[in-house]
């Protein structure tokens, strides 16, 4: 039972785990536009190319969040959980 501002509410854990999968997926796309906008930006203080490679890290990290992203709605949309991907892995 998870006790709320308003009063007692009782969420299954079916509910908290999809809110904990959809907060993962918020912080899988901050990491990865973070880590391609700071590896650019290390790479242009390292060759002096200004805005270039800080450009080319902030695609790449919108492509990998994208890819990312792509990969586990589309889990979450035929309702695998990693358990279920994990069994068939072991197959």
């Amino acid at each position: 039972m998870i006790y709320c501002a308003i009063g007692v509410s009782n969420l299954g854990w079916d509910r908290v785990r999809s809110a904990l999968r959809y907060i993962g997926l918020g912080w899988y796309v901050a990491i990865c536009l973070v880590a391609g906008l700071v590896l650019g930006l290390w790479a242009d203080s390292w060759l002096g190319t200004r805005p270039l490679f800080l450009l080319v890290g902030l695609f790449l990290g919108i492509a990998g969040a994208f890819l990312g992203l792509l990969r586990v709605v589309s889990r979450i949309v035929r309702g695998d959980t990693p358990a279920d991907s994990k069994a068939k892995e072991d197959k």
